[in-house]
């Protein structure tokens, strides 16, 4: 058996850094000065990815870019907006490169995603809210939705 993945590449992966690269939350409850009676929180997340070679040799940069809006079931209102994006520096061997793609945009991401979920509970919580613990994201699913996505015929103008 040694002998069969003797010529298997050997992976690895390290993470050289971790940083919030860009954040803002604005906190429209306290700007309006509406009561908790009148607040009725409905809250979407948006996810989305970026990655790049850096200069270095198999070195590539990460951003997770996380949009929470909550807005108010009674009116629609908007109680608070946090953006987020968090970035990790990658060192990445031994992955073929028709892998490579998914490898950054999936694993990578696992990766940094306890770290941005823990920022986005504090910000919340400190900007006068519950903590947010968001739902875990499936990178996998998000991938294979923008493969898909990607997939689909442009819509011609008229």
């Amino acid at each position: 058996m040694a002998e069969e993945n003797s010529g298997a590449p050997q992976i690895k992966m390290s993470v050289l850094a971790q940083f919030v690269r860009d954040m803002s939350f604005e906190n429209m409850v306290a700007q309006k000065g509406l009561t908790a009676s009148e607040v009725q929180p409905d809250i979407q997340v948006q996810v989305s990815l970026d990655a790049r070679k850096r200069s270095q040799d198999h070195q590539f940069d990460i951003v997770t870019k996380f949009k929470v809006t909550s807005k108010n079931k009674v009116n629609g209102d908007t109680l608070f907006l946090l953006e987020v994006d968090y970035g990790g520096i990658f060192h990445v061997e031994g992955v073929p490169e028709e892998q490579l793609h998914p490898f950054l945009m999936i694993e990578c991401p696992r990766l940094l995603f306890p770290f941005v979920r823990r920022i986005i509970s504090d910000v919340t919580r400190d900007g006068g809210f519950p903590p947010l613990n968001i739902d875990t994201v499936d990178f996998l699913a998000l991938y294979r939705q923008e493969i898909a996505r990607r997939a689909q015929p442009a819509p011609v103008a008229n």
